[in-house]
């Protein structure tokens, strides 16, 4: 695993580690993989928005830049950021991969929700 040196962090952001959020061996390739095809994407920005059958639901896009108050957290060149708000509800989230043709693709598994949809997009804490 690739770690970010303090000097190499954008300003602002804060690094993490995978007690916040761990992506699995599978996760992290697809995300390298997925990166190395979009143009403009440094990071996997993996949040929490209001919404869904659950009330809470995972949201996940690759951005160019960090913002203030993110937390960095890299597996190897899969650089995931986190805002600090979302943080609060994906401490200890494992992120895993399946190239499966059914259920495949991400699949959170998060310590904090009491309940989740049957499609596992969506939970409440």
């Amino acid at each position: 695993m690739k770690v970010e040196s303090e000097e190499n962090l954008p300003e602002g952001v804060r690094r993490g580690d995978e007690r916040l959020i761990a992506l699995t061996e599978d996760a992290a390739n697809k995300v390298e993989s997925l990166m190395s095809r979009e143009s403009d994407a440094s990071f996997l920005r993996v949040g929490i928005a209001g919404g869904g059958c659950n009330g809470l639901s995972y949201k996940m896009k690759f951005v160019s830049d960090a913002r203030k108050g993110d937390i960095l957290v890299a597996f190897g060149d899969a650089r995931v950021i986190v805002d600090s708000k979302s943080a609060l509800y994906l401490k200890g989230t494992h992120l895993d991969y399946s190239d499966a043709l059914i259920s495949g693709g991400f699949k959170f598994s998060n310590p904090n929700a009491t309940s989740s949809c049957s499609c596992g997009e969506s939970f409440s804490v």
